[in-house]
């Protein structure tokens, strides 16, 4: 080992002390927020749900323009006419992002009719709560090619202009199901562990490049008709959280630029719990919060 190398290893302690002091100091002061008044913003699954409070919350703190994409057009349609009652110029499209030739289509219609993304927030995502056994295979291909696919090409249309101009973020509304996946649900579990990889590959990716960061949202189950009748076993414990907090927390993350964010905080204790604790205990926690059940009364979208 030369000396170069070797002073690098010496190194790298200290700089990985630093960055985490520092962290736990900036935790603690006010964060420099980004201004969002020049920011065109494009939501995927803009229609309803979080998607529809992520419009709200962006045109609240003074975004430029919104886009809304998603596959129903009464949903897009009701959620653009309330976006510009509240004063900000709004726009929708209807896109299936799981279509490669129509996201990429759209995408170019987008760029002349309204201008450059420069905040894509890819939040469309599909769940249709049953086991491996029970479902049926073409529903299984759609929740990988909403959920995780549709990241991709929805990407890969506005990163490059992004990264011309210096000036971008891609934002991921994720789930902590992601880390901690859970019966009837497999299709979604997988797809948005995938998402996760997709994202934490892309935040690195992105280091060395100026102006632009990604920010992954990881929100514990959100009261949404997307995941009706889910329940748990103590909801007074563990209750749902309000899409419109997901919403807030969300935009106030790529303010602030943070790159990873749990919701609620108490998430984070989840992720050390799984890298420290053996299989068995672990599944004894989800036989204790009633996660192996939850989805036994579920519904979705109707």
């Amino acid at each position: 080992m030369d000396l170069k190398a070797l002073g690098c290893v010496v190194l790298l302690p200290i700089q990985i002390l630093y960055y985490t002091v520092k962290a736990t100091v900036c935790w603690f002061l006010p964060s420099r927020r980004r201004d969002l008044t020049g920011d065109v913003v494009l939501i995927t699954g803009g229609g309803r749900g979080i998607g529809r409070h992520l419009a709200k919350e962006f045109a609240v703190r003074g975004a430029k323009k919104l886009i809304l994409w998603g596959r129903t057009e009464k949903c897009l349609k009701e959620t653009c006419e309330e976006i510009t009652l509240m004063g900000t110029e709004c726009h929708y499209f209807v896109c299936d992002v799981a279509n490669r030739e129509e996201v990429y289509k759209q995408a170019k219609v987008v760029r002349e009719k309204v201008g450059d993304v420069t905040i894509l927030v890819n939040n469309a995502a599909v769940v249709h709560g049953k086991s491996l056994l029970d479902s049926d295979d073409d529903a299984l291909l759609k929740s990988q090619h909403i959920n995780t696919m549709g990241q991709f090409w929805t990407t890969k249309a506005f990163l490059p202009r992004m990264l011309e101009l210096q000036n971008g973020h891609v934002v991921c509304v994720n789930s902590i199901l992601s880390l901690s996946p859970i019966p009837g649900a497999i299709d979604y579990c997988t797809s948005e562990a995938s998402s996760l990889a997709f994202m934490e590959s892309l935040t690195l990716g992105l280091l060395d490049c100026p102006g632009v960061a990604c920010t992954t949202v990881l929100p514990f189950h959100t009261n949404t008709e997307m995941f009706q009748g889910m329940r748990v076993r103590f909801p007074q414990l563990f209750p749902p959280l309000k899409p419109e907090v997901v919403a807030q927390r969300t935009v106030d993350a790529v303010r602030t630029n943070t790159a990873f964010v749990y919701l609620p905080w108490t998430m984070n204790a989840l992720v050390i719990l799984k890298s420290m604790l053996p299989q068995s205990a672990l599944e004894e926690i989800h036989r204790f919060s009633g996660t192996y059940t939850c989805m036994n009364t579920f519904k979705g979208r109707t």
